[in-house]
C-alpha cells in the first residue's frame, strides 16, 4: 500500500510550565486574558505533523512519501528523516522563508497551549499533487494533514479528482478553518482522524450533528487521550482500543502524530482496524515518554515485548511477521 503524508514541517520549541493552567484563569474574566507563564525547560526538536507522521512509519520500516514546503534550512531535517526511511524527494523548498515553527508550553497535567508560525509552510499552495502522483506511479491514500489551509483544500480536491483515497486530519487547522472549509477537506473522506474535542469543534464550526458528520466519511477514527482509541465503521461494531502499557508520562507533544503513524502502518501492512489501533497506541506510548515527537527510542525486540504485555501474544505475533524490518530509531 502505497501511502503519503502531506502536512508540515517545522521547528518544535518545547516548555514545561511546573504549575497548572488552570490556575491562572479567572472565572468571569476570560474574555480579557493576559498571561505569562514562567517555564522550567526549553527543548529544540524537530516536528511538524507530516514529519512526525512520516519518522514514525519509516522508524517502522516503511517507506512513506512526504509532501511538505520547508524552508532553506532544511538539509539536517532532511538527512534525519532519509536516514529513517521517510521518501523527501517531492518535498518544496522554498527560496526564501525559513521552516515553520511550533511553540508549546505542558503544565504538569499534560494540558498544552501552543502558537505555530507557518514560515515556509504557507508556500505548500504552490506544490501540484498530480506530478507526485504521476511520478510515484499512482498512491492508494493520501493522509492531507495539518498544513497551509490552502494547500489542504487544493491536495484534497487533486486527490478527489484523481481517485485517490483520502484520510482527512484537520486537527490543528481547525481553529484556522471555517466550517465550509471542514467540510470540504472531509466530505467524501475514507478516513477520518480527530480527538474527542476536535470532534466537538467540528460539529459546532460546521454545524452537523454526529450522525452527519459520520456520515460524511467511511470510517472514524477518535482518540481518547488515556481511554485509548474509538473506531467507527458504517455497519460495522465500533471497535474501542485501550492505550498500551507506559512507564512514565513525559511529554505529549506528537503523541496523536505517532499514533497516526503506527494506524497507517498497519494499514500498509493489511491489518484489521483493530490491529491499526493497537500498532498506533504502542507508538503514542513510546512517543510520550520521550522530550520531543521524533526522540522515541526502540528496537524490534523492545517494541514487540512491550506490545505483547499491552495486547496480548496472539496480538502480537500476527504483527510481528510484519514488523521484523524495523530500523532502530
Amino acid at each position: 500500500m502505497k501511502i503519503a503524508i502531506a502536512g508540515s514541517i517545522g521547528r518544535d520549541l518545547i516548555m514545561t510550565f511546573p504549575g497548572e493552567f488552570t490556575d491562572s484563569f479567572v472565572a468571569g474574566s476570560l474574555d480579557k486574558v493576559s498571561l505569562s507563564f514562567l517555564v522550567d525547560t526549553l527543548d529544540i526538536r524537530r516536528g511538524g505533523i507530516g514529519g512526525n507522521i512520516t519518522f514514525g512509519m519509516g522508524v517502522l520500516g516503511l517507506n512513506p512519501i512526504l509532501i511538505a514546503s520547508v524552508g532553506h534550512d532544511w538539509a539536517d531535517y532532511d538527512a534525519w528523516l532519509k536516514r529513517h526511511g521517510v521518501n523527501t524527494e517531492h518535498v518544496r523548498i522554498s527560496k526564501t522563508l525559513y521552516t515553520a515553527s511550533y511553540m508549546v508550553t505542558s503544565d504538569r497535567t499534560l494540558n498544552q497551549m501552543a502558537s505555530f508560525f507557518p514560515g515556509a509552510m504557507s508556500e505548500a499552495r504552490e506544490i501540484e499533487l498530480g506530478p507526485i502522483v504521476e511520478k510515484v506511479g499512482g498512491l492508494d491514500l493520501l493522509m492531507i494533514s495539518p498544513d497551509d489551509p490552502e494547500a489542504m483544500l487544493r491536495h484534497s480536491q487533486t486527490a478527489r479528482t484523481l481517485g485517490i483515497d483520502i484520510a482527512a486530519d484537520p486537527s490543528q487547522q481547525l481553529a484556522r478553518l471555517d466550517g465550509e472549509d471542514i467540510k470540504t477537506l472531509i466530505t467524501g473522506a475514507k478516513y477520518l482522524f480527530l480527538n474527542e474535542y476536535e470532534l466537538a469543534l467540528t460539529l459546532q464550526k460546521t454545524g452537523w450533528s454526529d450522525q452527519e458528520l459520520f456520515d460524511q466519511v467511511k470510517i472514524r477514527v477518535i482518540t481518547l487521550g488515556e481511554n485509548g482509541v474509538r473506531v467507527e465503521e458504517h455497519g460495522k461494531e465500533t471497535i474501542v482500543v485501550g492505550c498500551a502499557v507506559e512507564r512514565n508520562k513525559v511529554d505529549p507533544t506528537g503523541i496523536g502524530d505517532a499514533f497516526r503513524s503506527g494506524f497507517l502502518s498497519g494499514l500498509s501492512w493489511g491489518f484489521d482496524h483493530e490491529r491499526c489501533a493497537q500498532i498506533g497506541s504502542m507508538m503514542a506510548t513510546f512517543c510520550l515518554e520521550a522530550v520531543g515527537p521524533q526522540e522515541y527510542r526502540f528496537n524490534e525486540g523492545e517494541f514487540m515485548a512491550r506490545f505483547a504485555e499491552s495486547y496480548g501474544e496472539s496480538a502480537a505475533a500476527q504483527v510481528r511477521t510484519k514488523i521484523q524490518p524495523i530500523l532502530i530509531g
